[in-house]
């Protein structure tokens, strides 16, 4: 226990922000606003998005400015490049609008023709690169249904694709995914899991606040399971309950931000790759603490910590 409370205090002190050289891109997709006043609010939570992220991520918008290409076409053929590029960046694909669903197709509404999700999922399934896709339309949860993938963060406004109200998600999460103040485990940084807790505990003070039955609720899914979790299910950053598989939602979502605040810890992307495999054997340790004995629990923990807190140690 002691050599546990030491490992745990070295990787307190080593933890911290941290960067990548590997590349980073932001596509951001504004739909249809059906009337004018969405057209205003939707612009407001794209223009959000593009001023967060600063200089640390190409950032291409499709549907605010008029196009000879249609909207459908150019998300198309910004995914394909970035499918066939060399080196393919971390990316990120936010949706702002409307979405339907006729109980078994879910779309997205464009300016013009519209994609289902099973369209998306297509035009996805080349890019290997760690990959979120954040929908923050009504009708969204099929999205993450079809969207569910390894290495693959999928975030939906609804938890049903018969949530077919206005979903207000998108503007909280435009506001939470670069908030310092929701840091929830003082890391430095602000996780997209944290942003999605902040933002869908935000949404549901809205209807409290106004005495109105919720119409919403946002899921996140990061194991490939396709079935999402919502944010009342986490305590801190952590999910209290998991699936079958024995593998909770939030890992990922933890360890990826849209943007690296300066001043911590600089960590390559192999580094980067081999914390997050630790971090992932840790969580599964934890799920199955109560079927160890105490030694053995504890020194599988330690075979985890020791090359954990090193990768941190290096940094110094």
């Amino acid at each position: 226990m002691q050599r546990m409370t030491i490992l745990l205090a070295l990787l307190v002190g080593f933890f911290g922000s941290i960067t990548s050289a590997q590349q980073k891109e932001l596509i951001v997709v504004v739909g249809a606003a059906g009337e004018a006043e969405y057209g205003t609010v939707f612009s407001e939570w794209a223009e959000r998005w593009r001023s967060a992220t600063g200089e640390q991520r190409k950032v291409t918008l499709i549907g605010l400015e008029e196009s000879e290409t249609e909207d459908r076409e150019r998300l198309a053929t910004s995914l394909k490049m970035i499918a066939e590029s060399s080196d393919q960046p971390e990316l990120w694909v936010v949706l702002i609008g409307h979405g339907t669903f006729d109980g078994s197709v879910a779309k997205f509404n464009l300016k013009g023709n519209d994609f289902s999700a099973t369209e998306l999922s297509e035009w996805l399934k080349p890019i290997e690169s760690q990959t979120v896709v954040i929908n923050c339309s009504s009708c969204s949860s099929p999205f993450v249904t079809k969207l569910a993938a390894p290495n693959r963060i999928v975030l939906s406004a609804t938890k049903s694709g018969y949530q077919y109200n206005f979903a207000r998600f998108g503007d909280y999460i435009s506001k939470s995914v670069n908030d310092a103040t929701i840091d929830l485990d003082k890391d430095g940084q602000t996780s997209l899991l944290e942003a999605f807790i902040a933002a869908s505990n935000q949404v549901q003070e809205f209807y409290d606040s106004d005495q109105r039955l919720s119409t919403e609720q946002a899921i996140l899914d990061d194991n490939a399971d396709g079935k999402g979790t919502p944010a009342d299910w986490f305590v801190g950053t952590r999910a209290t309950k998991s699936a079958k598989s024995g593998k909770a939602d939030g890992l990922s979502a933890n360890q990826v931000f849209l943007i690296q605040r300066e001043g911590g810890l600089k960590l390559t992307d192999v580094q980067i790759r081999q914390r997050n495999d630790l971090e992932v054997k840790l969580e599964a340790l934890r799920q199955r603490k109560q079927n160890l004995s105490e030694d053995d629990y504890y020194l599988r923990m330690e075979e985890i910590m020791l090359p954990l807190s090193k990768i941190y140690a290096d940094q110094q």
